[in-house]
């Protein structure tokens, strides 16, 4: 592997993960906030819906300025955003200005969502933007292993704002990365003029466009999974299977290992066998984890180890799932690569702040909620993969 490829993968993957530490640092610390600010737990839930949904929407607006202005400029714009933000939810003196700060973090923080995706775009297709997504992932994957266990910790002695002021610290080695390590990779002869024409008129051709559409529905309903266990994870496994904060903290992270290790593998499985298949054996083996797991619950098997082993496995064919249908849904779209991007992130994250908002407004405190809406993701994933590939055999032959 280049050093150069290494190198991206590296600055790339740490952007990245400026958005999801930002959700994973804090989770053990949502009774805790609650609690402090004297709400129920399901206030404390909208610090991560009003982060989602400016986190969804505004990709739309960083997708095309990065098309138009070039890679880099957006990026300082968009985290520097973030930095004010984290600091402000540190100081937050009540839930309802948490969830306004945490708006506010979720508008920067859309820049390093779309904006990686569209610079991997520039300088690789096909296998190798595969191998290079995958390694991104690989950098990525350290936040959700890491990042509870890290927050736990500093909850303990310094309390929960402390979450917030390490993300600071995080931004601002971000925004050095950009100043000192990442290149420009879209040339200003290559950006597109600012003319609202043409990003609505990319949007009509993403829209038209059965594979772009299919796929980023399938690694969103991937996504919209995994956004359901945010939600509630922290509750169910410390209120109703009695963990503590750092155990809960090292039960997310071994869910987040599955994805971990198979992302690694996608690179390789898309060379010999392609990305569809990837895809389809992928999403049939996470539907089908996830609806044994649901079936188990109703059955009356209600056992932790059981639970997380399943969720392990469904979390596996995930780390195939989405990093493959990203670069599939992007591979026909170089021109358009950032506006593509910031599209296909802003309705994955919108189906996340619907299943949270849903998820949370049903929760009864009993892992059925969970297990039932993956169930759910990974069932209408698999119908939307079979209507995917049938309106594109159909494109082809006509």
């Amino acid at each position: 592997m280049k050093p150069d490829f290494l190198k991206m993968a590296l600055i790339l993957g740490l952007l990245s993960c400026v958005g999801p530490f930002a959700i994973d640092m804090y989770l053990p610390a949502m009774p805790a906030m609650a609690e402090d600010f004297g709400v129920p737990a399901a206030m404390s839930q909208y610090t991560l819906i009003s982060f989602f949904i400016a986190f969804g929407v505004c990709q739309l607006f960083y997708g095309p300025a990065a098309d138009m202005f070039g890679r880099k400029r957006p990026l300082y714009f968009g985290l520097v955003l973030f930095l004010f933000a984290s600091i402000g939810c540190a100081l937050a003196p009540t839930i309802e200005w948490l969830i306004g700060m945490r708006f506010v973090q979720g508008v920067g923080a859309a820049s390093v969502m779309s904006i990686p995706r569209a610079i991997i775009r520039d300088r690789y297709t096909g296998t190798e933007a595969t191998r290079l997504m995958t390694t991104v992932m690989l950098v990525i994957s350290i936040s959700p292993m890491l990042a509870p266990l890290a927050g736990s910790l500093l909850m303990a002695p310094f309390g929960w704002p402390s979450v917030f002021y390490a993300v600071a610290a995080a931004t601002v080695v971000s925004l050095l990365l950009i100043r000192f390590a990442l290149p420009e990779t879209l040339p200003a002869v290559n950006r597109v003029p600012l003319k609202l024409r043409a990003m609505f008129d990319a949007f009509n051709v993403l829209f038209r466009d059965s594979t772009f559409m299919g796929m980023t529905l399938i690694g969103g309903m991937g996504m919209a999974s995994f956004f359901s266990f945010l939600s509630i994870a922290a509750f169910l496994y410390t209120d109703y299977y009695g963990l503590t904060p750092t155990q809960f903290s090292l039960a997310f992270a071994l869910n987040a290992l599955g994805f971990f290790v198979a992302s690694q593998f996608a690179a390789n499985l898309c060379e010999r066998f392609g990305g569809v298949t990837v895809v389809k054996w992928a999403v049939t083996g996470f539907s089908l984890a996830a609806a044994l797991n649901l079936m188990l619950n109703l059955a009356g098997i209600d056992d932790f180890v059981v639970l997380v082993v399943l969720l392990l496995i469904a979390n596996a064919f995930l780390g195939l799932v989405v990093p493959t249908t990203m670069v599939l849904s992007l591979d026909d779209h170089g021109p358009i690569a950032g506006t593509a991007a910031a599209l296909g992130g802003t309705m994955q994250m919108m189906l996340g702040a619907v299943a949270i908002g849903i998820v949370s407004a049903v929760f009864d405190g009993s892992p059925l909620t969970l297990v039932a809406a993956i169930a759910t993701c990974g069932g209408i994933a698999a119908l939307l993969f079979m209507v995917t590939l049938r309106q594109s055999a159909h494109s082809m032959a006509t």
